[in-house]
């Protein structure tokens, strides 16, 4: 037609089912600004949190001179781990249920003051026995701060910004670790420096107490509790009665599933942590040729804990951030594939410390940098698959399971099974060293063998014996690693529909179905306009609620629209065609 003088008309509209949700569905979380107040609360819980682990592990950094002290076995050195742990996990779920419904700030501060007193007095315990008691107290205090202070931060922020905020509160793991073992250490270098024999290790039981009781005060006189959910716009949630929140807990498929998960973790990493110093010792100890000094050990070995800490826990949350961006699955994602790397990594590690400390350093390293990647990023899954008015009691039966078949166990097993196994290798290091220069020339050196076994130091074998039994615990230990990697991946399955269950709760989305004609009344514009009255931190829950609404809305308008637009379409071209006719024919 456009040979024919007149301009044709080739538009077309079609409108296709789009395989994406609408754009309104997506609810941007909103950058709430942080306040000063609010900047002193983060720094004081990051800083609680690092002492919480510094006197956990305050006793592992000197465990040989208290082996000395007490005349103590493997097992019993293992023992004080697994006590401490035992009644750590059974007390969590008390302070989980206090924490989700009485003020968090004296419960925190009863606990730091609790664990602190019980800490300093043990230092003055003169036996095995009464020390044991004080290190079971020790958990009854620092229960109440694990479990409590993850959720006044995820009462403050949300989406990355509490992904980023929970990356620097969990810096307390790996570093608080770390400064135990050297503080431990240190303190105990210096203190038998300045003559105080074998019971020097005491002092350094004695640095944690009194940062603790500076602890206590900063939480009363400074630190900011805010309101149950406030920040998502859950506040309107109350308090259910145990049973419901138990029943929820267990029937929510990804909090059990990043449980067994973490369990499997802290059974390694708890084992780890407890016997890492005095592993690396032995493997020192047996070395022709070692190229370390056997009293820096505890000191290097938290040093390493610390900057894979730093560089780990970071990593792990960004790439949480970046991957849940991409795939709803992200966060377990990140924890199944840092499991995976740290199992060669580690153990590789420990067979290195036989022959090499310095290249076991840099290898165990890596390791503890991979395994660092899931500390942050699976107290962030929690908080956001679990409601507000739950999450305390989420996080105390986290602790109860992960730790209850986790570290509780782990420290007493691992020196049980070498005490067990000691035996066995003393039997093998006997027989080698006997039969070695007949295996090299049986007529010729016969009278220089039997020369060589009665020669032979018998410390030398012991401690070869040690350290080939903690090594074999260690490896049979360590191959745990690849379930915890599997659950993780079976997370992956099951989380994004968790996640959008809690934010449907949040939002109020048992009304919402049954309200919808009020939430369309309300609805004063098509473009997802908030009220500017309402505060920053209400906007995210209100578009929540109403823009779910909206969407269904919009699903069924577009619908129509697709019978619709067609029809007219068709009409528009016919009405074109005929109107084109008339205009050729007259002229």
């Amino acid at each position: 037609m456009a040979d024919d003088g007149l301009i044709s008309n080739n538009s077309e509209q079609r409108l296709m089912r789009s395989s994406t949700p609408p754009a309104s569905v997506v609810s941007p979380v909103p950058n709430i600004i942080i306040t000063r107040r609010q900047i002193f609360t983060v720094i004081i819980l990051c800083y609680v949190n690092l002492i919480n682990y510094m006197d956990r592990y305050t006793v592992a950094g000197m465990l040989t001179d208290i082996q000395d002290t007490f005349q103590i076995s493997n097992a019993q050195a293992g023992l004080l781990q697994t006590v401490f742990v035992v009644v750590y996990m059974v007390v969590a779920p008390i302070y989980g249920y206090l924490g989700d419904r009485f003020n968090r700030r004296y419960l925190l501060s009863f606990g730091i003051f609790f664990w602190s007193l019980a800490t300093l007095a043990g230092s003055f315990m003169p036996n095995y026995a009464s020390f044991t008691v004080f290190r079971c107290l020790v958990g009854v205090g620092e229960a109440s701060y694990s479990t409590i202070a993850p959720t006044i931060l995820s009462d403050m922020f949300i989406g990355d910004q509490r992904s980023k905020i929970l990356a620097i509160f969990y810096f307390a793991i790996p570093v608080g670790s770390g400064l135990g073992y050297m503080v431990g250490a240190e303190v105990t270098n210096i203190a038998k420096a300045l003559n105080a024999g074998e019971e020097a290790w005491r002092w350094g039981l004695r640095v944690t107490p009194v940062m603790g009781l500076v602890a206590v005060l900063l939480i009363l006189l400074v630190l900011q509790e805010p309101p149950r959910g406030q920040v998502e716009g859950g506040e309107h949630l109350k308090p259910t009665n145990f049973l419901k929140d138990l029943k929820d807990l267990a029937t929510n498929k990804s909090y059990v599933l990043s449980t067994i998960a973490k369990l499997i973790i802290m059974h390694r990493a708890g084992a780890l942590a407890w016997w890492g110093p005095l592993f690396v010792e032995a493997g020192v100890d047996i070395q022709e040729h070692p190229d370390v000094n056997v009293n820096s050990v505890a000191f290097v070995f938290g040093a390493i804990a610390m900057v894979a800490g730093l560089v780990g826990v970071p990593l792990g949350s960004f790439g949480g951030q970046y991957l849940r961006k991409i795939y709803g699955y992200g966060d377990p994602l990140v924890c199944g594939i840092g499991v995976l790397v740290a199992l060669p990594l580690l153990g590789a590690g420990m067979y290195m410390a036989e022959f090499d400390t310095k290249a076991a350093y840099a290898i165990v390293f890596f390791g503890q940098v991979f395994l660092n990647l899931n500390w942050a990023v699976i107290s962030d899954i929690v908080l956001y698959i679990v409601i507000p008015t739950r999450r305390s009691s989420a996080e105390a039966f986290q602790i109860l399971f992960s730790h209850a078949l986790g570290d509780a166990g782990s420290p007493y097993v691992v020196g049980l099974v070498a005490d067990l196994l000691k035996p066995y290798y003393m039997n093998q290091s006997n027989v080698s060293t006997t039969t070695s220069p007949v295996m090299l020339d049986q007529l010729f050196f016969l009278s220089s063998n039997l020369t060589a076994t009665t020669e032979l130091p018998s410390d030398s074998d012991d401690k070869y014996a040690s350290f080939k039994a903690l090594q074999m615990s260690f490896y049979l230990c360590t191959c745990v690693l690849i379930l915890g990697a599997v659950f993780f991946f079976i997370t992956c399955c099951f989380i994004e529909k968790d996640k959008e269950r809690t934010d449907r709760t949040i939002a109020g989305g048992g009304d919402v179905h049954s309200h919808s004609g009020s939430d369309h009344s309300t609805d004063s514009s098509s473009d997802g306009e908030v009220p500017s009255s309402l505060d920053p931190r209400h906007r995210y829950a209100h578009e929540n609620r109403t823009k779910r609404a909206r969407s269904s809305r919009q699903m069924s308008q577009s619908t129509a629209m697709e019978i619709i637009l067609p029809c007219k379409s068709t009409a528009m071209q016919i009405q074109l065609n005929l109107g084109s006719s008339r205009v050729i024919g007259q002229v």
